[in-house]
């Protein structure tokens, strides 16, 4: 089992930055693909970025690909998630989420873990 705690959110001006950090607990982190997703208000959760156990193989959304950079460190037991070129359509709760087996996957029911979420906030 992992816990998951994401952290770095905030309140943005569009065409800024933020970087978002998951910190995972336990010492089986390099056995999890981790994913990032969002749900804004009143919209459901979708899918944002995800990386392989080793992180040889990354996806993103066409929404967030060419802005959003996903990477994860192994040794620190953390996920982060690099957001450029923020848009006000890039406000929601971001979280975080782990998934044991080797397959990179971008539908939110097959990630078991997921931590409470972070807000993002980009204003116009």
């Amino acid at each position: 089992q992992v816990q998951l705690v994401e952290s770095g959110g905030g309140l943005v001006q569009a065409g800024g930055s933020l970087r978002l950090s998951c910190a995972a607990s336990g010492r089986t982190f390099g056995s999890y693909v981790m994913g990032w997703f969002r749900q804004a208000p009143g919209k459901e959760r979708e899918f944002a970025a995800a990386i392989s156990r080793s992180g040889g193989s990354i996806y993103y959304a066409d929404t967030v690909k060419g802005r959003f950079t996903i990477s994860r460190d192994n040794a620190k037991n953390t996920v982060s998630l690099q957001m450029n070129s923020l848009r006000p359509e890039d406000t929601a709760v971001y979280y975080c989420a782990a998934r044991s087996g080797p397959f990179v996957s971008r539908t939110g029911s097959e990630y078991a873990y997921w931590g409470q979420g972070t807000q993002v906030t980009v204003s116009s």
